[in-house]
């Protein structure tokens, strides 16, 4: 650990998580309710994907799950490493597991706005032309649907994977930071990293903001389609089926594009600033999406009261 910070080496096969430099005292405490985001999120993640598989088997239901996978893969990649560092200063990660780690957290990233589109496009089909919803999302399409959501994931991410492995680290392997994160560690290396920089930029616009501009134009049909209905009651009702999904689409987008700015920004914000904003972006979405489908989808929430309600019975039975 002497020389961990020095020049003297190339290409460490370990690097040290910092945590949130400049709060190192206060990690315990930041901790506790990061932990309890992320018993939250699984608990809640969890109980989505059983319920659905169970009983609910309409596509806007299949796409929730979908939803809640990918949250899984993003909290679950990250938040386990991210607690061993601030109770156990468990900060040291090999260069191979953090690449893993990293790929997870950008193929989640992108599969989760890819979804989010999805279920854009499900709730267009089913406002905009409802005769034909069950013709258009069947079971095949959907399951299409998902397995070309992992496919862009992949694809897009894998070669940043291959790019980072081309890099060479000669100034230090300390990451400040709670996981691994790909522009802090590609700012490490002392190679030029332009390409890593543009093809990141590339991908935040030609990906993610082609699907914020799809959901947006989405939306904009369906406004068009609700406000056409002939009763004041239709149209809540139509915008009722909406409301869920645009509170996730902003719980998703706005943490992201604020951790982004943060990035941009960080020789304004105080440094621990833009690490807490990256840390609760990989928590919020995750801890929130089961919260919101489970409290506004009368079906979601309906099994889950009854599920409970059975294992209490059970337990009293038992008892």
């Amino acid at each position: 650990m002497s020389n961990s910070n020095t020049t003297d080496f190339t290409n460490p096969s370990t690097f040290i998580l910092l945590g949130i430099p400049g709060l190192e005292a206060a990690h315990v405490w930041i901790s506790i309710p990061f932990c309890a985001m992320y018993t939250i999120a699984v608990l809640g993640n969890f109980t989505i994907l059983f319920v659905v598989k169970r009983d609910l088997h309409e596509p806007m239901y299949l796409f929730v799950s979908m939803l809640a996978a990918a949250d899984l893969l993003l909290s679950t990649t990250t938040v386990p490493k991210m607690l061993a560092v601030f109770w156990f200063r468990a900060g040291e990660i090999s260069f191979a597991a953090c690449l893993t780690q990293m790929f997870f957290i950008h193929v989640s990233f992108i599969a989760e706005s890819a979804i989010l589109l999805a279920m854009a496009f499900d709730r267009y089909v089913a406002i905009c032309d409802p005769l034909r919803y069950t013709i258009i999302l069947t079971k095949s399409v959907i399951g299409k649907m998902g397995l070309a959501v992992v496919t862009r994931s992949f694809c897009i991410i894998f070669p940043l994977i291959v790019l980072m492995k081309q890099l060479k680290f000669c100034r230090t392997n300390l990451l400040p930071h709670a996981y691994c994160d790909y522009m802090i560690l590609a700012r490490l290396a002392c190679n030029d990293i332009t390409v890593h920089v543009w093809y990141g930029v590339a991908v935040a616009i030609l990906v993610i903001g082609l699907d914020i501009v799809l959901i947006a134009v989405s939306y904009g049909l369906i406004l068009r389609a609700v406000f056409l209905l002939p009763s004041k009651e239709a149209r809540l009702k139509a915008l009722r089926t909406c409301g869920s999904h645009v509170c996730v689409i902003l719980m998703f987008y706005v943490p992201s594009v604020f951790s982004s700015l943060g990035h941009q920004f960080g020789h304004i914000l105080p440094g621990y600033i833009v690490n807490l904003l990256a840390n609760l972006y990989v928590l919020i979405p995750p801890m929130l999406n089961p919260i919101v489908y489970g409290v506004t989808t009368k079906e979601i929430l309906k099994r889950v009261i009854n599920m409970f309600y059975r294992c209490c019975s059970r337990s009293s039975l038992l008892s």
